[in-house]
């Protein structure tokens, strides 16, 4: 059966393919990438080609480029089998993290991929992420957003950057993979099964956030100000969700919540858990009204406040979705 994949362009390192004339790098069209990647072109599939308005580095990603991506799957939902985001590797994460959530009972593969060289470049990792990535999306197989990167299939939301130099530029530190790339694809069991329920495509965010890194030395001062001027607050703590255990901080804690402030801990580190009361220096974070992140990442835990927030304005409610597995972006 032949398959139809939208393949659409956000910007980014893989999509440069160098111009003969020039012998400059440009973006890339779907011509020029067919013939970049003569594999692509065989009878078993339909690849079309889409591109953001304005194609952008991923250091400029933004919550209206969501919007827009999920804005073209919406309107294209029904005509494809599956899609595939070529994107930069630097937000990828966020970006698939954003999108797990703002498409909401999706039965199709969404697959982001990209590359840390250009695909124009003799030496590409771009040629085989893309191959592969479209391979995938049209399987049927996988009915979540994905990354894909260096012979792994990643759940979007529990992936995070590690690496600006290696083609293995992405780990899922606290989530197994779920597929497994060599002479054959290999998935394991950990894929979201086909819903019942009607696809929903979600596009009202709020970026009234701000992550919080402690570290050694931070002044209250410092970090009221910061909470002061938005809704939510992603705290980024030490190891199983330690703080300094200065009574001013706990207080500080409490104030800004009886405020409306709505605060998320997670682990500064890669791999493992929050634990509330492993320390007795985890006592500022005790109040049962701050989000025990458990083992999420920093990427999901931004895109996630943003689209709680964005759904609804009610400080128990958004506390009470926050509480929950949304995506499979926490391990229960």
């Amino acid at each position: 059966m032949i398959k139809k994949i939208l393949l659409i362009y956000t910007g980014g390192t893989i999509g440069m393919i160098r111009n003969k004339e020039s012998n400059k790098l440009i973006p890339f069209t779907l011509d020029s990438l067919l013939l970049s990647v003569p594999e692509l072109q065989n009878d078993e599939l339909i690849i079309e080609y889409k591109s953001i308005k304005y194609p952008i580095d991923s250091s400029n990603m933004n919550t209206h480029v969501w919007v827009e991506i999920v804005d073209i799957i919406e309107k294209k939902y029904h005509e494809y089998d599956g899609f595939v985001i070529l994107h930069g590797t630097d937000t990828m994460s966020y970006t698939a993290s954003a999108l797990s959530f703002m498409l909401e009972n999706i039965n199709k593969a969404v697959i982001l991929t990209g590359s840390q060289i250009p695909i124009g470049v003799r030496r590409t990792d771009a040629k085989e992420n893309l191959i592969t990535a479209i391979e995938i999306a049209g399987m049927e197989k996988v009915n979540e957003v994905c990354v894909y990167f260096e012979n792994q299939l990643f759940r979007g939301n529990r992936t995070t950057k590690i690496n600006t130099e290696d083609f293995e530029a992405f780990k899922s530190p606290n989530f197994p993979v779920l597929a497994e790339v060599g002479v054959k694809i290999k998935f394991n069991n950990y894929c979201f099964k086909k819903s019942n329920a009607k696809f929903t495509a979600r596009k009202n965010l709020s970026n009234n956030i701000a992550i919080l890194k402690l570290f050694p030395g931070i002044k209250i001062e410092i970090i009221a100000l910061i909470m002061k001027n938005v809704k939510g607050i992603v705290i980024e703590s030490f190891g199983a969700g330690n703080a300094t255990n200065d009574p001013k901080l706990a207080k500080l804690f409490e104030d800004m919540i009886n405020k409306g402030k709505i605060l998320i801990n997670v682990s500064q580190c890669i791999h493992g858990n929050i634990i509330s009361g492993e320390y007795e220096s985890s006592a500022p974070f005790e109040n049962k009204n701050i989000i025990n992140g458990k083992d999420i990442t920093t990427e999901a835990a931004v895109t996630k406040l943003m689209y709680i927030l964005g759904l609804t304005n009610n400080d128990s409610e958004i506390r009470a979705q926050l509480n929950k597995n949304l995506r499979g972006e926490v391990t229960c």
